[in-house]
């Protein structure tokens, strides 16, 4: 009895001491994740997982790339499946053909038109990523470093990085914290902050590819969407905007009541705004009533395992892209491949190519102001 008191005294004080650690690592995670296959050495830095848990949902984040690796949530039968597309390693991350999964973006997330914007009368050129242009804050973008874990509760991580002056070509010491939060709503929060010492252009985001069916587990065409914008940003066939916003009224684009993902899709054909993204991969303008203001951007809906998912920002702009690129290359924590049109994405920002678009919402940060902004993922059961 005293040995088996001692045992349990032991346990009890182990478990205490790593639940007051600021930085401890859970060593349990879901979906078979295992926490030694995220323990590398990248760039004289280590990467790691962590585990978040709050009420019905829990999330693993790594602090590479800052990425959402899974995130949990039940259907209407209390079954709990794994949403968001992700690996079962680092290694998968690094030899992923696609490169975004999950992942934090910056310095300026979405696409800047030939690498190349005007700053205070001095001209930047970017390295080019996508064709002809930057994307996502190029190759060595803040998805592709390790971000410092700054403290860990069993809810909540938040994680900077210091990208110096010059990184990516972009100017000025930028100091970026950002903060994942599992709320008592079954909500995920992410919080941005940032810093600089120069005029410098900031867009942050979260690249992360959902399925609310669960990762593998067939097409995302027949998930209802609704999104709240009256306009959205034509492109061209890169992917550049024109410079003006349109209304989506009588067109595919329109998704102020809720419509399946891929009903509008056999427009493609003659459509060349569908041409142009290969289906859906466009910034649509936010109808917001107070600039700044939380407030509710988009709902999506899982008719068949009944999941919802409602996402709410601060920022002006949502990118919604239909898995249009996946090809079946890459194989998920499931052993299940990423195909087309399998996965959507809806990323809140500030508005494609915004440094070469005097129309748009300013991206510039300068030194003194804070840059800060929120995103929320509210998960639920539709009714």
């Amino acid at each position: 009895m005293k040995l088996i008191k001692l045992i349990s005294f032991i346990f009890l004080t182990g478990f205490v001491f790593q639940n007051c650690s600021s930085k401890k690592v859970n060593t349990k995670s879901n979906i078979n994740l295992k926490v030694e296959d995220f323990k590398a050495t990248i760039n004289g830095k280590q990467t790691n997982l962590y585990l978040l848990k709050n009420r019905d949902i829990s999330a693993a984040i790594t602090n590479y790339g800052g990425r959402i690796v899974s995130l949990c949530t039940p259907d209407r039968s209390g079954k709990i499946d794994d949403v968001v597309l992700g690996f079962k390693s680092i290694d998968g991350y690094l030899h992923a053909k696609e490169v975004f999964h999950g992942a934090l973006i910056g310095r300026v997330g979405n696409r800047i038109s030939k690498g190349k914007f005007t700053l205070d009368g001095h001209e930047f050129t970017l390295p080019l990523n996508n064709g002809v242009n930057h994307l996502h804050g190029g190759s060595g973008g803040f998805h592709n470093r390790v971000w410092d874990v700054k403290a860990v509760t069993d809810s909540s991580i938040v994680l900077t990085y210091l990208s110096p002056d010059g990184e990516m070509s972009y100017p000025g010491n930028l100091n970026v914290e950002v903060k994942y939060l599992l709320t008592s709503k079954n909500e995920l929060e992410i919080d941005y902050r940032a810093t600089t010492d120069k005029n410098t252009p900031v867009n942050l985001t979260n690249h992360a590819f959902f399925n609310l069916a669960g990762e593998g587990n067939g097409t995302i065409n027949n998930h209802l969407l609704t999104i709240n914008a009256d306009f959205y940003t034509p492109v061209d066939s890169t992917l550049i905007p024109f410079g003006e916003n349109v209304t989506v009224e009588q067109t595919p684009f329109d998704f102020r009541k809720a419509k399946p993902i891929g009903q509008d899709l056999h427009l493609q054909r003659k459509n060349e705004q569908l041409q142009n993204g290969k289906g859906y991969d466009h910034n649509f303008v936010l109808n917001r009533t107070v600039p700044g203001i939380l407030s509710w951007a988009a709902t999506v809906i899982d008719q068949s395992s009944g999941r919802k998912l409602e996402i709410f920002t601060q920022e002006p702009g949502l990118q919604f892209y239909g898995g249009n690129f996946m090809d079946g290359t890459d194989t998920g924590k499931k052993g299940k491949p990423f195909n087309y049109r399998e996965s959507f994405a809806l990323e809140t920002q500030h508005f494609p190519d915004s440094p070469n678009q005097k129309t748009f919402p300013s991206v510039v940060l300068v030194p003194g102001k804070v840059y800060q902004t929120k995103t929320v993922y509210r998960f639920s059961l539709a009714l």
